[in-house]
């Protein structure tokens, strides 16, 4: 073999370098494209849960933030039936500090934030009807609180009305030393076609309003 035919077979060689490097660095790019990121969905979910999710972000505010009162907002995703709703409030107080707080829940797709909380208000620990109220109490949760009210009248309204809207509201009887859930059938309160007390300890009916 010459010289010449060596420098050909040379060339012929060092042009199939880029090729070869080319196909294996395709063979071993395996990658797949990321996979979108998952659509969000609403969460709708019970007193006890919402109200335990507010917990800690309360505690940072003052540790010794209690709560107050805790209410359900009904919304057209959901009618708040079975004891779940989208969008939860509560308000906690600070008796060292003398203020008050005000924190929300929300399970909807679109909001930005799980837990929020407004700006502080001052507060009284001699009001009777803003008390706070040890968590130990809060036995009973609003799945069971429905299912009592609809045994004392809710049932007859749902059945009318299979949309009917319901929403929930927690707060402290300081003179029967009880705490109790408002299980009222309406959108709001001014509107409530029935409104029915369960105690919040043990579950039991207390009475209608």
């Amino acid at each position: 073999m010459n010289i010449l035919t060596k420098m050909t077979n040379m060339k012929k060689i060092i042009g199939l370098v880029p090729l070869a490097l080319m196909l294996t660095l395709v063979a071993c790019d395996d990658s797949k494209p990321a996979a979108p990121a998952p659509k969000k969905t609403n969460q709708f979910e019970s007193g006890m849960f919402a109200l335990y999710k507010m917990i800690p972000a309360s505690r940072l505010w003052s540790e010794d933030a209690a709560p107050i009162h805790v209410e359900s907002t009904v919304s057209t995703e959901n009618n708040g039936q079975g004891g779940k709703a989208g969008f939860w409030r509560a308000n906690f107080a600070s008796p060292k500090r003398s203020k008050m707080q005000s924190y929300t829940w929300s399970g909807m797709a679109d909001a930005t934030r799980k837990v929020d909380n407004s700006s502080e208000t001052s507060y009284s620990p001699s009001n009777r009807s803003l008390q706070t109220w040890d968590l130990h109490f809060l036995k009973v949760d609003t799945d069971k609180a429905f299912e009592t009210a609809q045994e004392h009248g809710g049932k007859e309204l749902v059945e009318k009305d299979p949309k009917q809207p319901v929403m929930y509201i927690l707060d402290f009887d300081s003179q029967a030393n009880q705490l109790r859930w408002h299980v009222i059938y309406g959108a709001s309160t001014s509107s409530a076609k029935l409104t029915v007390l369960v105690d919040a300890s043990s579950g039991a009916y207390l009475r209608k309003e």
